[in-house]
């Protein structure tokens, strides 16, 4: 499993959220409290909205803690959103390619989780790509996966939640097709530049950690409280999400209900 952290509100320097805080996605890239694996070593990579219309990346293979340019990277650039990502990887190689975030065109998305049986059902999900789609993934992961086949909805018209629900949809299908029997867990978040999305999601109940709290500045998502104190920061509900607007930084967070209600019974039906 992965770790990651998003930021919305005023611009910061990066360091502020990735670095410095007492249990920041540096310090977690070593010393994980709720993850399978406590380091996670396989990858790093920032994504963050500067003038521009598309997100700026950096994505490396070696560690977090040892990677001089991040540190660099996040002393000196601000921004208003940002992502950042440690990565353990889960059965596809440990490469630039397959680091998080993704990005395509304005929008941006990282992951923690896995598709169960995910060579059993790559081939399968990879032929729902459009053409233009297929041809812009550049990595192995189930990860990019996930989000060209959202990316794809959306740019065919559909809003966000409803193209991640018919995509966790799609995916435990295939995955029911090809009878297998490991979990697909998904939690993930999603921006346009203006707006992160988050979902939190396990067909065996059991979601990797989404946490959300705030600073001075504005919100965070994190996989684990930043500060190590969890009264001071809201889990994500199972199978749900959140919607963060910069317009609403000061607000609670938006919850979406139950992001896949009765998809499983759904299926089970079909």
């Amino acid at each position: 499993m992965c770790r990651l952290v998003a930021y919305f509100g005023s611009p910061v320097p990066l360091d502020t959220v990735v670095c410095h805080p007492a249990h920041s996605l540096l310090r977690q890239s070593m010393y994980a409290h709720e993850a399978g694996s406590a380091t996670h070593g396989d990858g790093v990579g920032l994504g963050w909205y500067g003038d521009g219309p598309e997100p700026g990346l950096y994505r490396e293979v070696m560690p977090a803690w040892s990677d001089e340019n991040l540190l660099s990277l996040c002393a000196t650039v601000r921004s208003r959103l940002f992502f950042a990502h440690v990565r353990a990887a889960t059965g596809t190689p440990v490469a630039r390619q397959n680091c998080h975030p993704f990005r395509h065109g304005h929008w941006m998305f990282m992951h923690n989780g896995r598709i169960g049986g995910y060579e059993r059902v790559r081939r399968g999900l990879e032929a729902m790509l459009p053409d233009a789609l297929f041809a812009a993934r550049k990595g192995a992961t189930d990860s990019e996966l996930l989000f060209l086949l959202i990316m794809a909805r959306v740019e065919a018209g559909e809003p966000v939640e409803a193209a991640v629900q018919s995509v966790l949809g799609q995916t435990l299908q295939a995955m029911q097709r090809a009878e297998v029997d490991e979990p697909l867990r998904v939690t993930a978040l999603l921006t346009d530049g203006q707006m992160v999305h988050a979902v939190r999601y396990a067909s065996d109940g059991r979601p990797p950690t989404l946490y959300v709290g705030s600073n001075a500045h504005g919100q965070i998502l994190a996989s684990e409280p930043l500060d190590g104190q969890h009264e001071h920061w809201q889990a994500v509900p199972e199978s749900g999400g959140l919607r963060l607007s910069l317009a609403g930084r000061s607000e609670d967070p938006t919850p979406l209900g139950e992001l896949v209600p009765g998809l499983m019974s759904r299926l089970a039906a079909r």
